[in-house]
């Protein structure tokens, strides 16, 4: 059989809303952070006002993550995603009028971060679990790399763009902006048209967080995965973040640092490419194995920081964690019942959102401690370690595709 081209989940009307809509969204929450904060700056200045805002919103996310599991496996997941799109475009609406003309303040700035951080709670588990809803079994793989695509395309972009919308004509206006995007993904999600599901509203949301908590606990390859990328986003996010700045204002400067970050993103789309026209049997297997590439910006920043290795570095370990994200799309899909699929995620999404502030933290204080090199080349022994024990497990190693083998890509394995 031949190999199937990324486009074709595109024939689905509602995938196509549903990647139209993730991408003005992704657009948008990329803009969001850079116009918040220059905001804050225009209006006091203070980098505690801005830590503030920026917390707020950070916190609201951590909290209601796992209620967004419920809501997503509540109800249909379309509405979810209209009804949180209109409320971020409501809220940034807001921050922009109080810009614009002049009414803004610190308090009200933290009350619409922790709306606007409740929101995207509530959508990301939501925005997660639908994809199985608009395409066929057979498409999952090449539906989950072409959202991963669109969505850094999207984050690339807005980032990319809010800087220059900033410089020209102001933060509030770049608020604006983001409003506007956020009520395009609204309109996009509204286009998704799914049969009515059988979930009714009602019931104990602390017994339908234990029952995800049980189905999360229930696949040692879940739970597994989940505790291997823990260590591995903590000790990533804490040497990129901030290690790794501090190495190139010492080397290759920061402009080359940029540079090594958008080579990073190139990877990703290499990776999402690659993800699209090779789907291994084991796919998961494949997955958290090339995991253990991501160590290799940690050992080059480490043992060797210089721009060209660092470069090919941070390119494969783009391309890697890519691979890796659209096999455990596919594995969580398949293999998790669609009524609980929401709660699972926001379980492993939580496990994400509380590593990273770890690794952030804990990074400076071991770079006092033990110095750069140390806290960096530990850190890609603890990546490939973390691994190395995942791939221990018989369910991660022997977790296969549920795809027939007819409908698979003559290039699987």
């Amino acid at each position: 059989m031949s190999a199937r081209t990324l486009l074709v989940p595109l024939r689905e009307r509602n995938f196509r809303q549903l990647v139209t809509g993730r991408t003005f969204a992704d657009f948008g929450n990329a803009v969001a952070p850079l116009a918040l904060a220059f905001a804050v700056v225009d209006l006091t200045g203070s980098a505690v006002d801005l830590g503030i805002v920026v917390g707020a919103r950070s916190l609201a996310n951590v909290l209601l993550l796992l209620f967004g599991g419920v809501l997503a496996d509540r109800l249909p997941r379309s509405v979810i995603l209209q009804g949180t799109e209109l409320a971020a475009t409501v809220t940034q609406a807001l921050i922009a009028a109080s810009v614009l003309c002049g009414f803004a303040s610190i308090p009200l700035l933290v009350a619409l971060s922790l709306v606007n951080g409740a929101v995207a709670a509530i959508s990301l588990p939501a925005a997660a679990a639908i994809t199985p809803q608009t395409v066929s079994a057979e498409q999952l793989g090449q539906a989950n790399a072409l959202v991963r695509l669109l969505s850094n395309a999207g984050r690339i972009g807005g980032a990319a763009i809010a800087g220059v919308i900033v410089a020209a004509v102001g933060s509030g206006w770049a608020v604006a902006a983001n409003s506007a995007l956020f009520l395009g993904a609204a309109l996009a999600y509204r286009g998704i048209r799914l049969p009515r599901g059988t979930r009714v509203p009602g019931g104990n949301p602390l017994a339908e967080l234990r029952e995800g908590w049980r189905e999360f606990t229930s696949r040692a390859w879940v739970w597994i995965v989940v505790l291997q990328f823990m260590v591995v986003n903590a000790v990533a996010f804490g040497a990129l973040m901030v290690v790794g700045p501090l190495i190139a204002d010492d080397s290759f400067g920061r402009a080359g640092w940029g540079f090594a970050l958008a080579v990073q993103t190139a990877g990703s789309f290499a990776g999402g490419l690659l993800a699209a026209h090779w789907q291994p049997r084991h796919t998961l297997m494949f997955g958290v194995l090339l995991v253990a590439l991501d160590s290799i910006p940690l050992f080059t920043l480490g043992w060797s920081p210089l721009l060209l290795p660092l470069l090919f570095a941070m390119f494969v370990s783009g391309l890697a964690v890519e691979q890796f994200a659209v096999a455990w799309d596919v594995s969580l899909q398949e293999n998790v019942p669609e009524d609980k699929l929401a709660r699972v995620y926001s379980y492993d999404m939580l496990g994400s959102f509380i590593a990273l502030p770890l690794g952030e933290i804990s990074a400076g204080p071991l770079v006092e401690h033990v110095g750069r090199e140390a806290t960096l080349i530990g850190g890609g022994v603890l990546v490939v370690l973390a691994t190395a024990l995942a791939l221990c497990s018989r369910q991660v190693r022997g977790l296969a595709r549920k795809v027939p083998e007819a409908q698979r890509p003559a290039s699987a394995s």
